[in-house]
């Protein structure tokens, strides 16, 4: 008889690739790891592992395995939410990850109101960039991502996951609301301004770059953070400008002022999960709440 567990084992080292990555996903050590590994292949009875240098590979008997084993987790965790369905109240932990803006705008009322309807219920919030999230979420380290889209740029797809959207907010210049800056009305205005921007690699960063390619000049982009409460700080101290959702524009931050852009872009907002949990009353509810408190927002 094949062990769950270290069914699971397997399955995580499919999906994230070396020991020690496993080891820290399941807070074991490589060697207990690797120890579950030697068993469940003496347990199917074939090879399962091979060493390629330091690594090691999975055979093709252990990614068939493997595929058995996510089945198993999904029929495991779906009988779960099965038994656990008629409880009058919610319990357990619901574990999000979610990017700033959506942190800021939408979370403290999120969890507020989910404190009031379900006292018992437990949620965790921790901030991950959309692309890496959506991979956790995929691997079981998160139970809910929400996450963004950029026009232009399609986010991760992983077969697993579902996706539900939950609203889209207008992307805009946002430039001081001084003197010094008042004859920017347009796009190609700002070509000569200092500008900030999110790091390379993120898809609001290079959303950003091709949108002022667009619009004829390249950015001098002096200020590179991505935490976007420091792009307001900037802004409104004069010091740069930038494109912005409009999440952010939810505080009304003062001494910043916001230009349409040609074509009126607009990224795009949803939530995933794993098909498996997406039947959970408590990642329901949670949806539930979240699109309240996105539709009081932006109506």
């Amino acid at each position: 008889m094949l062990d769950v567990r270290r069914l699971r084992v397997l399955l995580e080292l499919q999906r994230r690739g070396t020991l020690a990555d496993v080891a820290t996903a399941l807070h074991q050590t490589p060697s207990a790891i690797s120890q579950q590994l030697n068993q469940l292949e003496k347990e199917a009875g074939t090879e399962l592992l091979r060493k390629t240098g330091r690594r090691v590979q999975l055979t093709p008997a252990a990614h068939t395995l493997a595929g058995y084993a996510a089945h198993i987790m999904d029929l495991l965790e779906q009988a779960h939410n099965d038994v656990t369905q008629s409880e009058t109240s919610l319990v357990g932990t619901v574990n999000v990850a979610v990017f700033q803006s959506a942190a800021l705008a939408l979370m403290p009322q999120v969890l507020v109101l989910a404190r009031e309807e379900h006292p018992d219920l437990r949620i965790t919030m921790t901030q991950r960039e959309p692309e890496t999230a959506l991979r956790e979420t995929w691997t079981r380290d998160f139970d809910l991502v929400i996450a963004e889209q950029y026009p232009g740029h399609a986010a991760p797809w992983h077969p697993e996951l579902d996706r539900i959207e939950l609203t889209t907010d207008a992307l805009r210049l946002a430039v001081p609301d001084h003197n010094g800056y008042a004859h920017v009305h347009a796009l190609a205005e700002a070509s000569t301004l200092p500008w900030v921007m999110e790091p390379r690699g993120t898809a609001s960063r290079h959303w950003a770059e091709q949108a002022c390619r667009q619009a004829g000049f390249e950015p001098d982009v002096r200020f590179e953070t991505a935490d976007l409460q420091a792009h307001l700080a900037l802004i409104a101290s004069g010091n740069a400008v930038a494109l912005l959702p409009g999440l952010m524009t939810v505080t009304h931050p003062s001494m910043v002022r916001f230009v349409d852009l040609p074509g009126s872009p607009r990224r795009t907002i949803f939530t995933s999960a794993r098909s498996a949990a997406s039947t959970r009353s408590s990642i329901i509810e949670l949806r539930r709440i979240l699109s309240l408190v996105t539709h009081d927002l932006v109506a």
